[in-house]
């Protein structure tokens, strides 16, 4: 890196946040996104480092940063728990990895307003423990619950196990605080409904760091609920037992857990399952369960009582833990090095009510003709948000992992001219890079119109969202 610009960013941040150590920059150069799901295009990941980490400290410190950045011209990426599984933390350009971590304080809790102040390396656990606390409670809650950043869930606009009642990431921010290239400052309020305007919390909602960094975010919180209850259902295919959990939504209930999963290896048990989690209020919880089970039971579902979703619900974040136990104090090289030796991907694809079984029948064709397994078709939180996990039935080769690419493509596309979007969870990152510009169809010039307004110089997190 250039002298003048690495004295430039001491200047700005400290010298003691400015690293130069090669490990460092690897470290926060790659996320939770396993190599083996990029395909061909592996290299992209294998060859991107930062040039520079630099620690955040505060808002100013942030603002002095991008300013210096923006007038050399050097990319920014913005990293805080780097346990996407997108590689939106990935610095394709190197240049400045900007470590959130240390921006980690829960700053003040208002029961009253149902709001917190928090800066966004403060993990979600972290969060949850302290409201909890209070008789409060965040509504989301993703499996990466104890690894992952406020910040990382807001730039994604991560979905979790409670989204059908509380909402994503984005739809809890009541309020946030930005610096965008030129060292500026943009602050919103946090009020449910103003209306002179447009919402510019929306601008950075999911934007993975391409628009501004945030320091700051108020969130909507939830009061403890009084009861929480488990229901089961087994159903004789996944085609009725969409359609119950269609009429669930169209009556307005909403199960704080919704999973409807069909599952390859499931025999004997019911070919597919509908778990649930009713939270809330005493006679709200029992109301919303026993209509829930009535709709159930039209559809020909067999309530099959608490303990299977009592068992899911209490596993939900195991893997986060096992991957923050075994697999994120390794180097990125080495994670790579232990990754999967079968080619497979998991799909989550926002579609219309009235195409989701439409694309189910479509996407098993899609997997024969690539000679592709599908494993597990499910809806998660909302029946318009269908999942799908492929997997290549033959060891990685380069027959296997370009047959496995094709289907996913393939399939990702298919959504996508079915009127879909080809991801609700996780952002687009490094992984649908190569597919984001034809996500945004006829909006793509719109959206960056406005990257060239607020980052002319192409500095935030650059080669992302097709900006």
């Amino acid at each position: 890196m250039d002298s003048g610009l690495l004295q430039a960013l001491q200047d700005a941040a400290g010298a003691d946040n400015v690293l130069t150590d090669p490990q460092a920059c690897e470290r926060l150069s790659a996320d939770a996104l396993g190599i083996f799901r990029l395909f061909r295009r592996a290299a992209l990941l294998e060859s991107a480092r930062a040039d520079v980490v630099v620690m955040a400290r505060d808002t100013q410190q942030v603002a002095a940063v991008l300013c210096v950045a923006n007038a050399h011209g050097v990319p920014v990426v913005p990293v805080g728990g780097a346990t996407g599984v997108m590689g939106a933390i990935v610095p394709l350009r190197g240049g400045i990895a900007l470590d959130m971590r240390q921006l980690n304080q829960v700053m003040e809790v208002s029961a009253e307003d149902g709001t917190v102040r928090v800066q966004p390396g403060v993990l979600l656990a972290d969060l949850e423990r302290e409201l909890n606390t209070h008789g409060l409670m965040l509504g989301h809650d993703p499996w990466s619950l104890s690894i992952a950043t406020v910040g990382g869930a807001i730039g994604t606009d991560g979905v979790g196990y409670l989204a059908a009642r509380y909402g994503s990431m984005g739809e809890q921010v009541a309020a946030l605080e930005v610096v965008i290239p030129t060292g500026e400052v943009v602050r919103t309020k946090p009020l449910r409904k103003p209306a002179s305007g447009p919402n510019l919390n929306a601008l950075f909602i999911g934007a993975e760091g391409t628009l501004g960094i945030i320091t700051e975010a108020t969130l909507w919180v939830f009061r403890l609920p009084e009861r929480r209850a488990f229901s089961t259902v087994g159903f004789a295919s996944f085609e009725e037992g969409f359609k119950a959990t269609v009429e669930l939504f169209h009556l307005g209930l909403r199960p704080a857990l919704t999973d409807l999963t069909e599952e390859e290896t499931r025999h004997p048990s019911p070919p597919c399952t509908l778990y649930m989690a009713f939270e809330g209020f005493q006679e709200e919880v029992e109301a919303q369960q026993g209509r829930a089970l009535k709709v159930c039971a039209g559809y020909a579902g067999a309530d099959l009582g608490p303990e299977g979703t009592r068992a899911y619900w209490e596993d939900r974040h195991a893997i986060a833990e096992s991957w923050r136990k075994n697999v994120q104090p390794l180097p990125p090289r080495q994670r790579w090095a232990s990754g999967s030796q079968r080619p497979f991907d998991y799909l989550h694809l926002s579609l219309p009510l009235s195409r989701v079984l439409e694309y189910r029948r479509k996407v098993q064709e899609v997997a024969g003709r690539h000679r592709v397994r599908i494993r597990e078709t499910a809806v998660w939180t909302h029946p318009g948000l269908f999942s799908v996990l492929l997997a290549h039935p033959r060891p990685e080769s380069k027959a296997s992992v370009a047959e496995m690419e094709g289907a996913v493509d393939e399939a990702l596309t298919l959504a996508q001219e079915m009127g879909g979007a080809m991801e609700y969870c996780h952002g687009v990152g490094l992984k649908l890079a190569h597919l984001a510009e034809r996500e945004w169809g006829s909006s793509l010039e719109v959206v960056r119109r406005i990257k060239r307004a607020l980052d002319p110089n192409d500095i935030l997190n650059p080669g992302k969202l097709g900006m």
